[in-house]
């Protein structure tokens, strides 16, 4: 099988402080080239980074700004202040970096309460944005329960190679950031998901890419997900468009060579 990259998953988690190394084995053993591990807070900036270090031209990082911030017990909306230690520190990383992100919006009930929480992760995402362009910088983005406002943002903005991870929207609603030039990801839950099979129905595949979300979004329920899971990914996509997994597995890892120019530092594809 052709290379493959996981566009987005979360290497810093404390799911994998105990294995890590065995975990990027078998992301190897799987096919993988790459994995573009995001950062959610200022608080995971060093160990990314360290990360990255450890696993040089494989753990590549994205520093960013997520839209929920606060504890899983206890979220909240992300705010300026959130933003104000990041910045420096992404500024000061960028020839480092893959993209900015994780970053985007999140209008869950039980994130964002108010209208006044909206506006704050709109200004979180704002300033995001134009730190990205200014960097010359790809995006990596969330828009849970906020897929059309997020793609609105993007495009006034001006936002340039935006990925959308783990879209939850609408078929209709992607395609506004299709035209737009985003790219999409698919994650490994797309098994037990009809919305994401839909959306990768009627998404074309030159604008696709694979992700897993590690350790989140795996193949099973409320089980750690991990990169080696990609796979499951590419098989799915492949199955549901009618062409086989290779074509898949090149036609992604181009895509994400599109979305990610400073990937070509370390894929070369044949």
């Amino acid at each position: 099988m052709p290379a493959l990259v996981d566009c987005h998953c979360h290497m810093t988690a404390e799911d994998f402080d105990a294995d890590i190394a065995e975990v990027i084995e078998k992301a190897k053993k799987a096919g993988l080239v790459a994995l573009v591990s995001v950062a959610e807070h200022h608080g995971e900036f060093a160990r990314i980074l360290e990360l990255s270090e450890r696993f040089p031209g494989f753990v590549l990082p994205c520093l960013g700004v997520h839209p929920v911030q606060g504890s899983p017990c206890q979220p909240r909306s992300a705010t300026l202040e959130d933003l104000m230690s990041a910045e420096p520190v992404i500024e000061q990383q960028c020839e480092r970096l893959m993209a900015v992100g994780e970053v985007g919006l999140d209008f869950s009930p039980r994130v964002a309460k108010t209208e006044q929480d909206k506006q704050g992760q709109r200004e979180v995402l704002s300033r995001q944005v134009a730190l990205a362009l200014r960097l010359d910088l790809p995006l990596n983005v969330h828009s849970r329960s906020a897929g059309r406002p997020t793609i609105q943002l993007l495009k006034e903005q001006g936002a340039q190679n935006v990925l959308l991870h783990a879209f939850d929207g609408r078929p209709s609603v992607a395609m506004e950031g299709i035209q737009a030039g985003y790219f999409f990801s698919i994650p490994p839950s797309i098994v037990r998901s009809e919305q994401k099979e839909k959306l990768v129905k009627q998404l074309p595949l030159e604008y696709l890419v694979l992700e897993t979300d590690s350790p989140a979004l795996g193949p099973v329920k409320q089980t750690r997900n991990e990169p080696s899971n990609i796979v499951v990914s590419c098989e799915y996509v492949a199955r549901v468009k009618g062409v086989s997994v290779e074509h898949v597995a090149q036609v992604t890892t181009a895509n994400a060579l599109r979305l990610f120019p400073k990937l070509m530092r370390y894929i070369k594809l044949c």
